[in-house]
C-alpha cells in the first residue's frame, strides 16, 4: 500500500507546502494529512466493503454517470495524468545530475522498464513490497533524518494565517490523487491478500477486511511520518528553496542537507517512489482497457503497452504544465468523490441510501466555486 500510494505528488506537494507555509506550517500539514491520508484510506476502506468493485461502488449515483464517472477518474490516473507526471518529476530531478539524458529518452526507457516489470500481472506486489519499498523508505529515512535532527534550521516568519495554511495543505492533498486511485488500488490489493490466504478463506469478507484494516495500520503511519518529514524540512530550508519550481525542490533539499554528492540518494528516493506508483497505475489502467473500454477484445498485454505509450507522449510535457492541466478537474472532482465515498460507507454500514442528491449538490458547488470562486 505505501508504494502504490507513494508516488511524485506525495514527494513533491509535502515539500512545496512547507516552502509556503513556513512558520505556520503545522497548521498546512493537518490540512494535509485529511485529504492525503484520511480521505485516501477511507476510499480504500470503501472500495474494500464493496470487495473492491469499483462498478458497485459508482453505479450507486447511476449506471451511466457511474460509468463515465470512473472512465474521467481511471484517465486522470492513468496515462492522461498521473503516470506521466510522476515520469516527469523523475525526469527533472535526475537530469540535474544526467544532463546528456532527454525527456524523450528518459521517459522511452521508463516505460520499457515498467512494462517488463508489469506484464506478468501476479509479480507486481512481489516486486514493490519486498524490492523497491525498502530501498525507497530506507532512501527517504537518510534525508528526513539528516536534515531536521543533524541540520535544523528555524522556519522563516512570514505574514501567513493559520486558517490559510490549513486551506493550503487541504487543498495540495487533492493534487495527491491518492484517493483516486484507492478506488482502484482495492482491487489489487484485495487479489494479493487473497493469493496468500488458505483456499478455504478466499471468500470470507470480514477476514479480508481485518487484513486490509492492519496494512492501513502499517501504511498510514508511513506515509504520514514521511509527509510531516519532508514538508518541516522544507519550511526549515524556505528560505534557501525560495527561487526554485516544485519539481526542482527533491534535489535542491537533498544537496543542502547531504552536500553535492547527493545525486544518488536523490536518484533512488524519487525515480523509485515514481517507479513504483506508475507501475501499479499502468497494471490498474491496462487491466480497465482489457476488462471494461474493449470488453475482453484486446489482451492485457497489448492493453499495457497502449497505456505505456499515451504516457510516454504525455510525460514529454514539463511537470509543471501537467500540474497546470490537472488542478482545476481535481479541484472540481475531488469533493464529490469525498461525499461518494462518506455515503458509501455509510450505506455498506448503517444501510444509508440516499447518494445522489449529496454527491450533485457538492459537485455543483465545487464547479461553480471553480468558475464564480
Amino acid at each position: 500500500m505505501f508504494s502504490m500510494f507513494f508516488g511524485a505528488g506525495n514527494i513533491i506537494f509535502p515539500l512545496a507546502l512547507g516552502q509556503f507555509a513556513q512558520d505556520q506550517n503545522v497548521y498546512a500539514i493537518i490540512g494535509l494529512l485529511i485529504t492525503a491520508i484520511g480521505v485516501p484510506f477511507a476510499g480504500l476502506f470503501a472500495m474494500t466493503l464493496f470487495d473492491g468493485d469499483y462498478r458497485d461502488f459508482f453505479s450507486r449515483i447511476g449506471k451511466l454517470p457511474g460509468f463515465f464517472t470512473a472512465a474521467i477518474i481511471m484517465g486522470l490516473i492513468g496515462p492522461f495524468g498521473a503516470m506521466p507526471r510522476c515520469i516527469a518529476l523523475a525526469y527533472s530531478t535526475i537530469s540535474a545530475f544526467l544532463p546528456g539524458i532527454s525527456i524523450e529518452v528518459f521517459s522511452a526507457i521508463s516505460c520499457l522498464l515498467v512494462f517488463l516489470l508489469t506484464f506478468k500481472r501476479n509479480n507486481i506486489v512481489d516486486i514493490l513490497g519486498y524490492f523497491l519499498t525498502p530501498i525507497l523508505v530506507g532512501a527517504l529515512a537518510i534525508i528526513i533524518i539528516k536534515g531536521l535532527i543533524f541540520s535544523p534550521e528555524t522556519p522563516v516568519a512570514q505574514n501567513l494565517q493559520p486558517g490559510a495554511a490549513f486551506y493550503e495543505g487541504f487543498i495540495q492533498g487533492y493534487q495527491m490523487m491518492d484517493l483516486i486511485g484507492a478506488f482502484f488500488f482495492s482491487s489489487v490489493v484485495i487479489v494479493c491478500l487473497k493469493k496468500d490466504m488458505p483456499l478455504q478463506e478466499v471468500d470470507n469478507h470480514s477476514r479480508i477486511m481485518n487484513l486490509t484494516m492492519k496494512a492501513i495500520a502499517v501504511a498510514a503511519p508511513l506515509l504520514a511520518l514521511t509527509y510531516i518529514g519532508f514538508s518541516f524540512l522544507a519550511a526549515a530550508h524556505s528560505h534557501a528553496l525560495a527561487d526554485f519550481h516544485s519539481d526542482e525542490l527533491i534535489s535542491k533539499i537533498t544537496v543542502l542537507v547531504l552536500g553535492k554528492h547527493a545525486g544518488l540518494f536523490v536518484s533512488i528516493a524519487v525515480v523509485l517512489a515514481c517507479l513504483t506508483t506508475v507501475i501499479a497505475l499502468a497494471a490498474v489502467f491496462a487491466e480497465y482497457l482489457h476488462e471494461d473500454i474493449t470488453r475482453f477484445k484486446l489482451g492485457y498485454v497489448p492493453s499495457l503497452a497502449i497505456t505505456l505509450v499515451i504516457t510516454y507522449f504525455i510525460s514529454t510535457l514539463n511537470f509543471t504544465m501537467i500540474i497546470a492541466l490537472l488542478g482545476p478537474v481535481l479541484e472540481v472532482c475531488y469533493p464529490a468523490l469525498i461525499t461518494l465515498t462518506i455515503a458509501n460507507i455509510l450505506y455498506k454500514l448503517y444501510g444509508f441510501k440516499i447518494v445522489k442528491t449529496p454527491v450533485l449538490i457538492v459537485f455543483l458547488l465545487s464547479l461553480a466555486n471553480a468558475f464564480f470562486g
